[in-house]
C-alpha cells in the first residue's frame, strides 16, 4: 500500500482495488454510487467520498489519521490480495471468478453496524436494504447505538418500512446492549462458538451469522451461503469447498458470489 497527502485529500495507490467490485456487491449497504468510479458512504459515522480507478484513488476531505485508523483497516489495505488471487487460481472456478472481479476486497466493517445491516438483509434485496439503512441513519442523524435501538418498538420503527425485520433488529439491540451477546467477546471466540452466540439473536440464522463474522469480525473462515453460493456449490463443488482454502474461504466466497451473480446469472 502506498499513499500521499494532497491538501485535505489522500491519494491512494492500490492495484488490487476496483470500487464497483467492493462497494456495489452486497458486502455493505451504506455506499451510493454518485458518478463513474465515484462513491459516497459511511463507516459508522465517518463519511467518505472515494473515486478513482486503475490503481489510483482519491479519498476526499479526510485526515491522514482517519485514513490510517479507519479507512486502511476498512478497505483491508494491509492484506496482499494479489497473493490470495494467486492461491485461489489453483482452482479453475476460483481462477475465473478472480479474473472477473480482480478488484474485490473484504470490507472490515464495525461489528454492530454489520449486525444491523445483515439482519435487515434477511429475505431482502440490496436496494431495499440500502433504503432501510439510510432511513435509519437519517432518522438518528448518525448510525444509532445498540442502547438507542433497544428502546424502540416495531411501531416506532415503522418509518423504516422494514417489515418483520424491525422486530429482529430490536432483539439484536437488546441482546447487544445488555451484553447477553457481547460483540467484543464474540469476536475473540473460535469460529463455531462465535457463530452460535450470534444465532441467539432472533432472525440471525447461519447465513446472517456468517456475514457478520466475516464482515464485522474478520473471521475469514466464515462462508456465507445464500442462493447464489448454493448454486456455486451445486455446480462446481459437489464434494465440498477445497480444504486448502479454508482459512480464507470467506474472501474466496466474495469472488464467487460476484462472479455467479453478475456473470453467470442475472443480478437480482
Amino acid at each position: 500500500m502506498r499513499y500521499s497527502v494532497s491538501g485535505s485529500d489522500i491519494i491512494l495507490y492500490e492495484d488490487d482495488l476496483v470500487l464497483d467490485d467492493v462497494l456495489d456487491t452486497g458486502q455493505t449497504f451504506r455506499w451510493d454510487k454518485i458518478g463513474e468510479n465515484r462513491y459516497f458512504g459511511h463507516c459508522l459515522d465517518k463519511a467518505l467520498e472515494i473515486s478513482g480507478s486503475d490503481g489510483e484513488f482519491i479519498l476526499k476531505n479526510t485526515t491522514e489519521e482517519d485514513f490510517l485508523n479507519v479507512w486502511v483497516p476498512y478497505f483491508d489495505l494491509e492484506t496482499d490480495y494479489s497473493a490470495l488471487r494467486k492461491l485461489y487460481s489453483e482452482d479453475e472456478t476460483l481462477k475465473a471468478a478472480c479474473e472477473f472481479s480482480r478488484g474485490i476486497r473484504l470490507l472490515r466493517q464495525d461489528s454492530w453496524e454489520a449486525l444491523v445491516c445483515f439482519v435487515f438483509s434477511s429475505n431482502n434485496n440490496i436496494a431495499r436494504i440500502k433504503g432501510i439503512t439510510a432511513r435509519l441513519a437519517e432518522h438518528y442523524g448518525r448510525f444509532p447505538t445498540a442502547d438507542e435501538l433497544s428502546k424502540e418498538t416495531p411501531e416506532s420503527l415503522g418509518y423504516l418500512r422494514a417489515g418483520f425485520r424491525a422486530g429482529y433488529v430490536i432483539d439484536a439491540a437488546k441482546k447487544v446492549a445488555s451484553k447477553e451477546v457481547d460483540l467484543e467477546s464474540v469476536a475473540k471466540l473460535p469460529y463455531e462458538q462465535a457463530k452460535a452466540e450470534l444465532m441467539k439473536i432472533k432472525g440471525v440464522g447461519p447465513k446472517v451469522a456468517d456475514c457478520v463474522l466475516l464482515s464485522g469480525m474478520y473471521m475469514t473462515e466464515a462462508f456465507p451461503v445464500d442462493v447464489w453460493i448454493k448454486r456455486v456449490m451445486e455446480e462446481y463443488y459437489k464434494g465440498g469447498f477445497p480444504e486448502k482454502f479454508r482459512e480464507t474461504q470467506g474472501i474466496a466466497q466474495l469472488y464467487l458470489f460476484n462472479y455467479i451473480r453478475k456473470y453467470k446469472g442475472e443480478e437480482k
